[in-house]
């Protein structure tokens, strides 16, 4: 396989193809000088993290629309970030954020660094974000490997070690193509090879730029790369969720900083064990004294658990709670959202 002739097929078939997406600068506005907005290119890679980008793109919208700059992102308060961010899930990601944010606005004048270890520096920027920032934002020569990369690889070179231990082979093949010639159109020109063509399941072998030089494709099972390890059976949890209700609003609790869904609005809940919760468990847990009933369960599947919430269902006046139009719950975690949708069926 020879890089030069790998790198300049995929850039040319990058320059016809490319993704038009609302953060992205296009090689054809590259090519006349127009340059990407590093903060951006940040808010962009943090959003794309477990999610996919028609998933993400209404919410780059919204948050540029609504923050245009990093340091209009950064003096706004927590609650209401944290309840734009309602839906992209991960909320360790949205805290990050913020934490960034505020860096860059205090640290560095509302001006990202433009290297990769000044980048590594910032609160919540791992190794590929900051890659990422680097590349596309400053044209640094950076290794820029997502999971799309990682296929690619793996597939170009018939990689039959499995993930996750292949990951540092994958990296290393990867960083042997970097240049220093346009290094944000080549890590570009993989994301978009792996999200268009060299697919998880079932690539578009007959379209890739590249296929001359695929050592998968030459075995006749492209798609069985990367090889991967069983993935051991995630837990189930079981809780309670509570839904209380006075006129057409809804009762919700802040929940602590700390912790899965830190800082987030959410429904009341009991706490999440292995064994499930009786009736009359449930009644007791209950954060007021009320006629409670039950109306049903919800399944949601997190990263490292799955979880069963019963649904316990009463009206009350109580004090100490947040109340909550039901018109305006969207903002909630998607996990209670759920609970509360389902709770709330046939009442209103």
């Amino acid at each position: 396989m020879s890089p030069q002739s790998l790198r300049a097929q995929l850039l040319a078939w990058y320059d016809a193809n490319a993704r038009r997406l609302p953060w992205r600068v296009g090689p054809a506005d590259y090519a006349a000088g127009v340059r990407a907005v590093p903060y951006r290119v940040w808010l962009s890679e943090v959003m794309l993290q477990q999610t996919t980008v028609p998933h993400a793109i209404p919410y780059f919208l919204k948050f540029t629309a609504r923050w245009p700059t990093v340091t209009a992102l950064a003096n706004e308060a927590d609650g209401e970030v944290m309840a734009a961010w309602a839906g992209l899930g991960y909320y360790a990601r949205a805290r990050n954020l913020l934490a960034c944010a505020r860096a860059v606005a205090d640290g560095h004048a509302g001006v990202f660094p433009d290297t990769e270890e000044g980048l590594r520096a910032l609160p919540g920027l791992g190794p590929y974000t900051a890659a990422a920032v680097g590349a596309i934002a400053f044209e640094r020569a950076t290794n820029v490997v997502d999971g799309n990369v990682e296929r690619v690889m793996a597939r170009l070179f018939a990689v039959e070690a499995a993930l996750p231990d292949a990951k540092p082979a994958l990296k290393a093949l990867a960083a042997d193509l970097v240049s220093e010639d346009r290094p944000g159109d080549w890590a570009q020109a993989l994301m978009d090879l792996g999200a268009t063509v060299c697919r998880p399941k079932a690539p578009l072998c007959e379209r890739c730029p590249v296929a001359e030089h695929c050592a998968a494709l030459s075995t006749g099972s492209p798609e069985t790369y990367p090889r991967r390890t069983a993935k051991a059976q995630r837990p189930h949890r079981f809780g309670v969720a509570y839904v209380l209700t006075r006129d057409d609003q809804v009762a919700l609790v802040r929940r602590p900083p700390k912790g899965l869904l830190g800082g987030m609005l959410a429904l009341p809940t009991s706490d999440w064990r292995a064994t499930r919760w009786s009736e009359a468990e449930a009644v007791r847990a209950a954060p007021v004294c009320a006629d409670w009933r039950g109306v049903g369960e919800v399944e949601h599947g997190f990263t490292h658990f799955t979880l069963t919430l019963q649904l316990l269902r009463a009206e009350s006046d109580a004090d100490g709670l947040i109340w909550s139009s039901r018109r305006d719950l969207d903002a909630l975690p998607s996990v209670f959202l759920k609970a509360a949708r389902a709770g709330l069926a046939n009442l209103f």
